[in-house]
C-alpha cells in the first residue's frame, strides 16, 4: 500500500500542474481557517514577532513580513534565474518570438490598472492598488492549460510563458518604482557595494554558488533596511549568477541553481505564502464590503481589463501586420489565452500586501476578494474557451476512428 502511495506522489509531483494544485489547496486551507474557529491560531501564528539581532542590526517583523520579505525573495531569484536564461538562450532570444507576448503583457498590464482606476480615482488610498490587477499568475495559469493535456500546442505555451515574463518584469519595474518606502542612504550604500562586489566576482569569472548566495544575503537586508523592497535582491543576484562555467563546459551554475529552486519555491515558497495571504474572513461582512469599489475594480481589472488589455492589442499588433499570430494557435485560442492570464493570484496578492501595509484603511478583505473572485472566474472562463476552441488531442481521433 505504502509503494502505491509513493508511486502516486512521484508522478503527481512531476505534473506540470501539480504545482497550482497545491498551491490552490494552501489559498483553500488559509479560507478555512479564517473562517473557522481555528482563525485564533492562524491570526496568532501570522502575527507571531520574529527577530534577529547583530550587535546594532536588529530585524524584527511578523511571521507574516518574514514569508513576504524573506520567503518571496527566494521567489524573486527563481524568476531573475528564468529571465536570464531565456533572454540569453530561450525564447526570449529570438527577437521574432518577443515581438507578440511583449504587446500583449503591456497592454495586459495597462488596461486591467485602468479599469481599477476607473473606478477608484476618487479614493487617493484605494489608488495605490492601481497595479494589483496587472499581475498574471503563471503556476495556475499553466495549471489551468495541463488539464488540457496534448491539446495545447506547443506555440501556445510558449506565447503564455514569454508574455509571463514580461509581466514579470513589468511588476519588478512597477514594485521598484511605486511601492519604495522611505528610502535610507547608508543601506542603499550598502547595497550598492553588493552590486559592486557582484560585478567584480563576475569580471573575476567567480563560480561558487556560496559566495553569490552570501553576496545576495547582505544585499536583501540592505535592501529590506533601505526602503527599497527587498525581493528585488532577489532578481538583482539572479542576473550575476554565470550561466556557463570557464572551467567545465557542461556545467550551468544558473541552471543548476534553477533546477534545484524549482520545486522549492513551487511546492513551499508559493504554497507557504498562498496561505499566508489568502486567508480571507467573511464573518461580519455586509453589502457595502463586497461591493466595494476596490473589490469590483480589482475583479473587473483582472476579468475584464486582462482580456481586452491581452487580447486587444494582439489583435491591432496582427492586423497592423506589426506581427503575426503563432503557427498552431486560432483567434479562439488566443482569446482563451488572454482570459486565463487574468488569474493574477499570487503576483497580484503581494503587490496588494505593498500597496495597503502602510495606510490607515483596512482594504485586506476588499483588495484579497477581489483577487480570488477575478481569478477564479478567469480561469473558468479562459478553461472553457480553450476547451471548445483548441483541437481534439490525436488519441481522441484514434479513439474514435476505431
Amino acid at each position: 500500500m505504502s509503494n502505491n502511495h509513493g508511486a502516486f506522489l512521484t508522478r503527481f509531483f512531476k505534473l506540470e500542474s501539480a504545482g497550482g494544485i497545491i498551491l490552490l489547496l494552501a489559498a483553500v486551507l488559509a479560507v478555512i481557517c479564517a473562517n473557522t474557529p481555528l482563525n485564533v491560531y492562524y491570526d496568532l501564528l501570522l502575527t507571531t514577532p520574529v527577530e534577529i539581532r547583530v550587535g546594532a542590526l536588529e530585524i524584527a517583523k511578523p511571521l507574516l513580513l518574514w514569508i513576504n520579505d524573506g520567503l518571496m525573495a527566494v521567489f524573486f531569484f527563481m524568476i531573475g534565474l528564468e529571465l536570464k536564461r531565456e533572454v540569453i538562450e530561450g525564447e526570449l532570444a529570438n527577437k521574432r518570438n518577443i515581438i507578440l507576448p511583449g504587446i500583449a503583457a503591456v497592454g495586459g498590464m495597462f488596461v486591467p490598472a485602468l479599469v481599477y482606476s476607473y473606478f477608484n480615482y476618487g479614493d487617493p488610498v484605494a489608488m495605490a492598488g492601481w497595479a494589483i490587477p496587472a499581475a498574471t499568475d503563471i503556476a495556475f495559469a499553466l495549471g489551468v492549460l495541463s488539464l488540457l493535456g496534448s491539446r495545447v500546442p506547443a506555440s501556445l505555451k510558449i506565447f503564455l510563458m514569454s508574455l509571463a515574463i514580461f509581466d514579470d518584469i513589468g511588476a519588478i519595474l512597477i514594485i521598484a518604482l511605486f511601492y519604495t518606502a522611505k528610502l535610507s542612504l547608508a543601506a542603499i550604500l550598502v547595497a550598492i557595494c553588493c552590486i559592486v562586489a557582484l560585478i567584480i566576482m563576475t569580471k573575476c569569472k567567480a563560480e561558487s554558488k556560496l559566495w553569490y548566495i552570501l553576496v545576495g544575503i547582505i544585499m536583501w537586508v540592505a535592501m529590506l533596511k533601505s526602503g527599497v523592497h527587498a525581493t528585488l535582491a532577489g532578481v538583482i543576484l539572479a542576473l550575476f549568477i554565470p550561466i556557463s562555467s570557464k572551467k567545465n563546459l557542461n556545467r550551468s551554475p544558473l541552471k543548476e541553481l534553477e533546477h534545484d529552486l524549482h520545486a522549492v519555491v513551487a511546492f513551499a515558497v508559493l504554497p507557504i505564502f498562498a496561505f499566508a495571504n489568502a486567508g480571507i474572513s467573511f464573518s461580519s461582512v455586509g453589502v457595502d464590503q463586497v461591493f466595494h469599489n476596490v473589490s469590483i475594480g480589482i475583479a473587473l481589472g483582472l476579468f475584464v481589463g486582462k482580456q481586452l488589455g491581452v487580447f486587444g492589442l494582439c489583435w491591432m499588433a496582427i492586423k497592423f501586420k506589426i506581427t503575426s499570430l503563432p503557427k498552431g494557435m486560432s483567434w479562439g485560442s488566443l482569446y482563451g489565452t488572454a482570459t486565463l492570464c487574468g488569474i493574477g493570484f499570487t503576483m497580484s496578492l503581494f503587490i496588494g500586501s505593498l500597496a495597503f501595509e502602510e495606510t490607515d484603511v483596512n482594504f485586506l478583505f476588499d483588495e484579497r476578494l477581489g483577487i480570488i473572485l477575478g481569478s477564479l472566474a478567469s480561469g473558468i472562463l479562459g478553461f472553457i474557451i480553450l476547451y471548445f476552441c483548441l483541437p481534439a488531442s490525436k488519441q481522441s481521433h484514434e479513439n474514435n476512428s476505431k
